[in-house]
């Protein structure tokens, strides 16, 4: 079969984008989704009106993915219709959170067309008083600090923005550099040669699966600037490789095709930034502590055995650049960190998250996976399947933390009160933990494999009650030094 060209309707796509159109699976849906609720109602003819304006401003979103096997390719789609993509749905009464979270969990349980870009917006009417946007969106076309960007060229910093004559120009405005610049800013010193240098790893992990003996040498020399780096990078990739499977739990099962979602109210942003500094780790680390001791409360109240449990998180971190910020596309590693649920005591269980991060942060275990994520997407079928159940069986959830903007923001002139998303799970994960904050607030989200967890809602129930038991251990110690586990547990007793 003769290749096809490059065309003005046809590009090859990026081997990373690929690795995640090919990890789609009945069972694990690569779609990022996402809830956008409004204070006020919305007519669909102005979203999809908008949507044409801004969306379809980036040219990748009136393509679809057509993958050939021996590569992958954005292809326009000839017969693309706004109104497809647009939807309206509606919820049965009393149209509450429980409603609006059944009909999220059944789309995010849904796989897009695939003979179309694969994207959807739903709107959904009479929800608290507003109107809710459910987004949904393929893994393949953006990661999640892209879809930041693009969630931004949606919206406005006033309900009544001043006209742009050039549609282009909605996709960054002046009002959303500095929290562009905010989210891209770790990425920013050093991060330029990620990209390239994730590729080249690929390429010889590539060949290592080919002829590992000729590669080995090679590897050591991907472009790096010293051997002291050759050797870093081989050490993480080796540890990554033969890290030892997660423990089987009720929240490691065979998975099924229904998934299910629930986030928590608002929180405030500004107490756990204040609880942060109070014991001296960063927002990540309360954040992910909490959600660790939800799990935690919710193995037990199962009547689960959880002393001296621990089970891994795959974390994505950013690898792009700042000068990056407007491309879509996939840009980011994967790190494992250890989840210490079988910990009674909260601030031991913290202090473990924060080393845990201290520690990956000085890793290359990011940049690894970027270039192990390469290798799939130029790597044969054959190999792409076992090497994605290897890398899966090491974790038991994705936890993710994405900063968002902390103004109000406005979609088609309507105030967006909340916004919540959830990232696709790989292989044989079933769970995604999801935090986000917007306008000094913070949501909790999970999804969940029903056999996983059949109703997350008792986790998320669980997630504020864990910020409270650090909270008041932070309030009742004398503040003379930072709160140790000992002096938790004193004040526990």
């Amino acid at each position: 079969m003769q290749e096809p060209r490059h065309s003005a309707d046809r590009e090859p796509m990026a081997k990373v984008d690929t690795a995640w159109l090919r990890m789609e699976r009945p069972t694990n849906l690569m779609m990022i989704t996402g809830v956008i609720a409004l204070a006020s109602t919305l007519d669909v003819a102005s979203l999809r009106q908008m949507l044409a304006e801004r969306l379809l401003a980036y040219r990748r979103f009136t393509q679809r993915p057509l993958d050939l096997g021996s590569q992958a390719f954005w292809e326009t789609d000839p017969d693309f219709d706004i109104n497809w993509h647009v939807r309206r749905s509606a919820l049965p009464r009393p149209k509450g959170r429980a409603e609006l979270e059944e009909l999220v969990s059944q789309l995010a349980s849904t796989p897009l067309d695939a003979t179309k870009p694969l994207w959807q917006f739903h709107l959904v009417d009479d929800y608290d008083g507003g109107s809710v946007v459910i987004v949904r969106l393929h893994h393949c076309y953006a990661d999640g600090m892209a879809m930041v960007q693009v969630v931004l060229s949606l919206t406005d910093t006033t309900a009544h923005p001043k006209k742009h004559a050039d549609p282009h120009a909605s996709r960054l405005r002046h009002s959303h550099e500095g929290v562009l610049e905010r989210l891209l800013s770790p990425a920013k010193a050093g991060m330029a040669q990620i990209s390239a240098l994730g590729e080249k790893m690929g390429a010889q992990i590539h060949k290592m699966v080919a002829d590992p003996f000729a590669a080995a040498h090679d590897l050591m020399d991907v472009s790096m600037t010293s051997a002291r780096e050759s050797r870093a990078v081989m050490a993480e990739l080796m540890h990554s490789l033969t890290l030892s499977d997660d423990p089987p739990t009720r929240l490691k099962q065979p998975l099924g095709v229904s998934k299910r979602v629930a986030w928590c109210a608002p929180l405030s942003l500004a107490e756990v930034k204040a609880l942060s500094h109070a014991l001296q780790c960063t927002v990540n680390d309360v954040l992910l502590a909490a959600a660790c001791g939800a799990l935690r409360d919710y193995l037990l109240a199962q009547g689960d055995e959880v002393d001296g449990l621990s089970i891994r998180a795959t974390v994505p971190v950013n690898l792009r650049p700042l000068e990056h910020a407007k491309e879509l596309g996939n840009q980011f590693g994967l790190v494992f960190l250890d989840l210490p649920i079988g910990e009674s005591n909260p601030v031991a269980r913290l202090q473990k998250i924060s080393a845990g991060m201290r520690e990956l942060k000085s890793s290359r275990q990011a940049i690894v996976s970027y270039g192990l994520l390469s290798a799939l997407g130029i790597g044969p079928g054959a190999l792409q399947g076992p090497a994605l159940d290897l890398l899966s069986r090491k974790a038991t959830t994705v936890a993710t933390n994405v900063p968002g903007p902390q103004q109000t923001l406005y979609l088609c002139g309507q105030a967006i009160r909340e916004m919540m998303f959830w990232v696709p799970q790989t292989g044989s994960i079933g769970i995604g933990i999801s935090i986000l904050s917007y306008a000094g607030h913070i949501y909790f989200g999970l999804i969940s494999d029903q056999r996983c967890i059949a109703e997350p809602r008792a986790v998320i129930e669980a997630f504020p009650r864990e910020l409270e038991k650090l909270l008041l251990l932070a309030l009742m110690d004398d503040w003379q030094a930072p709160l140790s586990p000992e002096r938790a547990s004193q004040l526990m007793s």
